[in-house]
C-alpha cells in the first residue's frame, strides 16, 4: 500500500464507479459518484485519502477498484478463533488506521489505549476500543474512529465496536514508539 502512497500521490483519477467513503473530518459515510475525478493525498494502512471538490475522503482497500487499482482484500479470520487470536487481528486492524495527515498508524503513534472483548448474553461479541486523540480539538477523532470500526467488523466473530475517545491520560510524544519518531522526525 505504501508504495500506492509513492507512485499515485497528487495524481488525479476518475472513478470507474460509485464507491461510498468517509468524509472528513466527520467520518460520515458518503457515496462519491461515478466519473468522480479525485486527487490521491495519501494510501496508507490499506485507505487511500483522497480530495474532491475542496473536500477530502477516506476510501477502504477494498474499495480500490473504483480508482481503476487492485482492491485489497479485506481482512478476515477463520470461523473459530479464540479472545487471544481475535484481540491479535484487532490489534492488527488498528495497525491500518491512519490520520489522514499524519503517515504513521495509530498504535505506533500511542493513540489506543486499551482493547477489551466482552462475550454480551445474547452470544454476540462486542470490542470495546479506548483511544485517544494527539489533542483534544483534533478534527480526525470520527475518521479514525469510523475507519477502526470498519476494519475491526471485519471480523465475523465481532457484532458490535465501541470506539471510546479519552482525554485522561493526555496523549504525548513519549506514547509514540521509536519507529514512529523516526518516521515522523521527531529525533
Amino acid at each position: 500500500m505504501d508504495q500506492l502512497d509513492s507512485l499515485y500521490k497528487g495524481q488525479e483519477m476518475p472513478l470507474q464507479r460509485d464507491v461510498n467513503a468517509i468524509s472528513i473530518p466527520f467520518g460520515k459515510s458518503v457515496t462519491l459518484t461515478e466519473d468522480s475525478i479525485v486527487s490521491v493525498m495519501q494510501a496508507k494502512g490499506g485507505t487511500v485519502s483522497v480530495g474532491f471538490e475542496g473536500r477530502m475522503f477516506l476510501i477502504e482497500g477494498y474499495d480500490l477498484d473504483a480508482l481503476g487499482l487492485e482492491s485489497v482484500p479485506r481482512a478476515t479470520l477463520p470461523e473459530h478463533v479464540d479472545d487471544e487470536q481475535l484481540e491479535a487481528f484487532i490489534w492488527e486492524q488498528l495497525r491500518t488506521c491512519f490520520d489522514p495527515e499524519i503517515p504513521v498508524n495509530i498504535v505506533d503513534l500511542g493513540l489506543v489505549y486499551g482493547c477489551r472483548i466482552e462475550h454480551l448474553l445474547n452470544g454476540e461479541t462486542m470490542v470495546t476500543i479506548r483511544m485517544t486523540l494527539t489533542a483534544p480539538g483534533c478534527g480526525m477523532g470520527e475518521v479514525i474512529a469510523e475507519d477502526a470500526r470498519r476494519k475491526i467488523m471485519g471480523a465475523a466473530q465481532v457484532s458490535k465496536t465501541h470506539i471510546e475517545i479519552v482525554f485522561d491520560p493526555p496523549w504525548s510524544r513519549e506514547m509514540m514508539t521509536e519507529e514512529a519518531k523516526l518516521e515522523l522526525g521527531m529525533f
